[in-house]
């Protein structure tokens, strides 16, 4: 090695070595102001509310200001781009839900990779669906229902809140593992999906377990299963869509952060041990329970490996269920 080779070997480890020094020292001061967490859809939705929840104990937590902004638009599309493309600093996260691992296959393209651009942090919960039936169906359980798509092919709806919405896809998965054909009806949004469930227009329903609750209760709803791997402790009487006959069955809505890949290794491991340990705190674990969610907060790799196989498995479904928004 020569005179110029070993100085420039030199002054690029250097230059090596203060980058890390730099990197470690803000992960070390992280944050020193403002974080803003992107919310890829509306105000007022699950996931919106999920996000601000999580904002205000993180606020808490670091004793720095962790706002929301919404940035709704393409089924979440238009949000998680933004954070993709967004300095790798620790300032800007994405919050979002199930819609990042189907909109991949349910568009022709989306403005970003799934996998490649960003780096998750932490599961913060799963939000569950109860399958629910008005009350003039004829149905008690999963058998039953299955039983009469059956007999009926193609005559029973589902309401959705959309095309490609979790309560959509969520009856697509039906379909598909119970080999039945019922046929899906879009409402725009899950308030009209509601009304034309508890009156009976459309008389089959996956809806969030925290909207389905009190319909049940008031006998407006009949629920016949949850959705989740495991029953729900605000619905310990309703069995699960897999022990009533369709085993390995599970489809929920979920919540979590992540950030531009490429930020730095310390500030994702700090974020994500805070909201691990925000998780795991008794209170949030009793509100969230309550609603009918069931609260997470893993580690950034079962996050990972969770988004991986999500992305999988829904692929699969609208690819027999022929869903698409464009």
């Amino acid at each position: 090695m020569n005179a110029l080779t070993l100085y420039l070997t030199r002054v690029a480890t250097g230059i090596g070595t203060l980058t890390c020094v730099a990197g470690a020292v803000l992960a070390q001061n992280y944050p020193v102001g403002p974080v803003r967490m992107i919310v890829p859809f509306p105000a007022g939705g699950g996931v919106d509310s999920a996000g601000r929840i999580l904002a205000v104990r993180l606020t808490e937590s670091y004793g720095k200001t962790f706002v929301i902004e919404n940035r709704g638009g393409a089924n979440g599309n238009i949000g998680t781009e933004v954070v993709a493309k967004s300095p790798k600093d620790g300032y800007t996260l994405l919050f979002t839900g199930a819609g990042f691992v189907t909109n991949p296959s349910l568009y022709a393209k989306v403005p970003y990779d799934a996998v490649k651009d960003f780096e998750p942090i932490s599961l913060m919960a799963l939000g569950p669906n109860v399958l629910v039936v008005h009350p003039s169906l004829p149905v008690k359980s999963v058998k039953d229902l299955i039983a009469l798509a059956k007999a009926k092919p193609g005559q029973i709806g589902f309401a959705g809140s959309g095309s490609g919405s979790t309560p959509h896809l969520a009856g697509e998965l039906f379909n598909t593992m119970a080999a039945v054909t019922m046929v899906h009806i879009p409402y725009r949004g899950s308030g009209p999906a509601m009304i034309g469930l508890i009156s009976g227009e459309t008389p089959v329903m996956f809806l969030p377990a925290i909207n389905a609750g009190p319909h049940v209760k008031s006998g407006r709803l009949r629920a016949i299963a949850v959705t989740s791997k495991t029953r729900l402790p605000v619905m310990p009487d309703t069995p699960t869509v897999a022990e009533s006959g369709l085993r390995g069955y599970e489809s929920s809505q979920w919540y979590g952060v992540m950030a531009p890949a490429g930020t730095p290794e310390d500030i994702l491991n700090s974020l994500s041990a805070h909201v691990v340990k925000i998780m795991h705190a008794a209170d949030m674990k009793q509100r969230l329970t309550e609603d009918g969610i069931v609260p997470v907060g893993n580690t950034r790799q079962q996050f990972a490996a969770h988004i991986k196989a999500e992305l999988v498995k829904w692929a699969q479904v609208i690819k027999r269920s022929g869903a698409r928004i464009d």
